[in-house]
């Protein structure tokens, strides 16, 4: 097994290492289509934001009455927010050399989230106008960090493993709950809290996955393979336990 020292040393310093390689073959990749097509699929995190996802929707399941629209509305307000704005700014404030080749540009990069961004604020700014004026208590929050955590500002601060279970994690569900409610509940900080862990491990799991995976593509270390699929199927199985669960909730609502 690997030295749990040099998979630290790893996290920390195999992008510098092993930038020369794109992203494409990561297991949230299709292995088919145009190379295009396989990093813009890439570059979603189909996963990872099916997680962020399914935190709005185990949010809104705890309103005592649902909304049907507000449930679209903030699974869309996620998806263009996260799957698409932020991820394209990881791209552009990367470490890394272009993790998804040459398939986009900075400036494609910077096109895409703004629109993104712009819609998904668009749709967020409806509903805190009409209905729930509470939700700028999370968008505001969750504006700074698609910024600040993605594009590392202030050295880095933001871009820690905390504020990325905060950002990803406790705040889409609160995103749900007041979206469905106005209010703000014990249960639901309680569960936000529960959603923060889970991204906490996700994240903990992915860094030296990540790392152990491009050293030993690159030749860096003599990796053992099982611990890197050990990984990769952690990283599988928090993320369809998570889109599950939500699912779950959702057919419980629906029957009772």
């Amino acid at each position: 097994m690997t030295d749990p020292v040099m998979v630290h040393m790893l996290t920390e310093n195999a992008m510098g290492q092993a930038n020369k390689r794109d992203r494409t073959n990561e297991w949230f990749v299709p292995a088919f289509g145009p190379p295009g097509f396989r990093a813009l699929v890439g570059l979603l995190f189909l996963p990872y934001t099916g997680m962020v996802l399914a935190y709005t929707m185990i949010g809104s399941m705890l309103a005592p009455n649902i909304h049907a629209d507000r449930v679209l509305a903030v699974l869309a307000i996620y998806f263009l927010a996260l799957g698409v704005g932020a991820h394209a700014l990881d791209a552009v404030g990367s470490k890394e050399s272009k993790p998804w080749g040459d398939a986009f540009s900075v400036l494609h990069l910077c096109v895409l989230a703004t629109l993104s961004l712009s819609a998904a604020y668009a749709i967020g700014i409806y509903y805190m106008l009409f209905y729930t004026p509470l939700l700028w208590i999370i968008a505001i929050p969750e504006g700074f960090f698609v910024l600040a955590y993605n594009l590392e500002w202030f050295k880095g601060r933001f871009h820690t493993d905390a504020w990325f279970a905060v950002s990803w994690g406790s705040l889409p569900v609160l995103s749900g709950y007041i979206l469905q409610t106005n209010e703000i509940s014990l249960a639901a900080l309680a569960i936000a809290a529960a959603m923060g862990f889970m991204s906490l491990v996700q994240i903990k799991a992915s860094r030296p996955y990540k790392a152990l995976k491009r050293a030993h593509a690159d030749g860096v270390i003599d990796t053992d393979t099982v611990q890197i699929e050990v990984l990769e199927q952690i990283l599988k199985s928090i993320s369809v336990g998570v889109i599950v669960l939500a699912v779950g909730l959702a057919i419980w609502r629906e029957w009772t």
